[in-house]
């Protein structure tokens, strides 16, 4: 079964890490009305999909330093009554799914929506690691599983999750 880890990150600086690393990158990029994903093409075209919360979608990672990126759409805080746990589990659920169907050994996660949709960061993590350890025992194509964390508190409250 697949293991997890931390990977402290600071800032966009340390991506390259990742370099011949990583399969996939987790992650999310949304227009301004929160409902459309936006990505780059190696054109630079823009390709958009209209991204329900919870959803996730697999593109590729062009000039990033993973093969794939796994857009994923998680909710906004909004005091946890309004099925944002179901939703943000979903977003671990459903990105792991799609490596899992494509052959990816290894996944980064950064702290879905803790940033400016405001999920309190210990009950995001604690789905987070509930979630990946839940879904990795039955998929076989997934050896590794990383959490990207972006300050001291956020690695913090991770390790003792996976200790």
């Amino acid at each position: 079964d697949g293991t997890m880890r931390l990977w402290p990150l600071d800032g966009a600086a340390d991506l390259p890490r990742f370099t011949g690393h990583e399969d996939t990158i987790a992650d999310a990029e949304l227009s301004r009305d929160g409902q459309t994903l936006v990505s780059c093409g190696k054109d630079g075209s823009v390709r958009t999909w209209d991204a329900a919360t919870g959803a996730a979608k697999l593109t590729p990672g062009f000039r990033l330093p993973a093969r794939f990126v796994i857009h994923t759409v998680g909710p906004v805080w909004h005091g946890g009554g309004h099925g944002e746990p179901e939703l943000l589990a979903s977003c671990y659920r459903q990105s792991l799914q799609l490596a899992q169907a494509h052959g990816l050994a290894t996944i980064a996660f950064p702290c879905i929506s803790t940033g400016v949709y405001g999920y309190p960061i210990a009950a995001a993590a604690a789905i987070a690691v509930a979630t990946v350890r839940a879904e990795i025992a039955g998929l076989d194509a997934i050896r590794e599983v990383i959490f990207c964390c972006h300050s001291a508190r956020d690695r913090d409250i991770y390790q003792h999750l996976l200790a």
